[in-house]
């Protein structure tokens, strides 16, 4: 038996060999599969499609043969152009796929939402969303003293790298609000302290407000779960490698001591459990004996920007679906 070969381009502009498996094939479904890459314009090149909208569709449920050529025969009965798609099986018999397709009109969509919901979804025991790439997504940002992921992410906004809005930036203390305001955004000190805790959470959930997202760029206080119920957006965080070897003040000082080889960062969701969230983006850089602890630092703070980076993106741009304690990032 001969798994179904196509060639994608992924997000990086890569192109690269998607395999499906004959379990998700049908002889008519490849057939036609195969007509429209060889008869369609290639929709990924800027010159045919610079501002192409499109839908983007997560979905996940229990896995079954012929899931990909259900959906995908459910949008070509409604006239849609499939542009991209991945999909992943798990050993535990769970089903992923992001599937990019030409957006419906407007008036059309909430039809064709209905329609999938009850033709495909339900009997297929789904949870999904639908999203439209033309809707930039709302981001608040909040962040203590140190500035290297917030400068990154700020970057990436001003010349439209990061795939969403940034609306509001907070903070517990007021060093950074030069560097905020003078891009045009608004800058909201929050002071929190043990006795105000309370107080603050209450005050920064007013300024967020109606978000898609929060990310926390190195905000050094402990959101209770209280706040991370309330705010109704995902949050992501950013830590180096070190915990929990490397627990409180000087972890790179006490790293340096210990002779480290590797340092990292790890981005994940906000959970109430400390820094337990799923794992959405990690990377490492190895570092040796001539690094002294400012080396160390700088590195770190390198790696911690690219990383959340890198994860804050994949959210915004639809590619992470929540597997239990894991994630599925496409």
């Amino acid at each position: 038996m001969f798994a179904f070969r196509e060639q994608v381009v992924n997000r990086y502009g890569d192109h690269r060999c998607c395999v499906w498996a004959p379990s998700h094939m049908n002889g008519r479904f490849a057939s036609f599969w195969l007509w429209t890459a060889h008869s369609a314009p290639n929709r990924h090149d800027p010159l045919i499609a610079p501002d192409a909208k499109t839908t983007r569709l997560l979905l996940a449920c229990p896995d079954r043969p012929g899931l990909i050529a259900t959906v995908s025969g459910f949008l070509a009965g409604a006239g849609l152009n499939i542009v991209d798609v991945d999909q992943h099986s798990t050993d535990a018999g769970r089903f992923f796929m992001r599937m990019v397709f030409d957006s419906p009109p407007a008036g059309e969509r909430v039809a064709l939402e209905e329609r999938f919901a009850a033709e495909i979804a339900v009997p297929a025991e789904m949870d999904y969303s639908f999203s439209e790439s033309t809707r930039e997504k709302r981001v608040a940002v909040m962040v203590s003293r140190e500035d290297h992921c917030l400068s990154d992410l700020l970057w990436r906004w001003r010349n439209r790298h990061l795939g969403g809005e940034i609306v509001t930036v907070i903070s517990n203390h007021d060093d950074l609000r030069g560097e905020v305001e003078s891009v045009g955004l608004p800058f909201e000190h929050v002071p929190i302290d043990r006795a105000t805790k309370g107080e603050a959470e209450r005050r920064a959930l007013e300024l967020i407000g109606d978000v898609d997202l929060l990310v926390l760029a190195r905000y050094m206080q402990i959101l209770s779960p209280a706040f991370l119920t309330e705010v109704g957006a995902p949050a992501i965080n950013i830590h180096h490698s070190f915990l929990p070897a490397f627990v409180g003040a000087d972890p790179y000082a006490r790293a340096h001591e210990r002779g480290v080889k590797l340092i990292g960062a790890t981005a994940h969701y906000v959970t109430a459990e400390l820094d337990a969230g799923p794992i959405i983006d990690q990377d490492v850089v190895r570092v040796g004996h001539e690094d002294e602890v400012p080396d160390l630092i700088r590195i770190g703070r390198d790696v911690e920007r690219i990383v959340l980076a890198r994860a804050v993106t994949a959210h915004l741009e639809d590619r992470v679906l929540i597997d239990g304690e894991r994630t599925v990032v496409f």
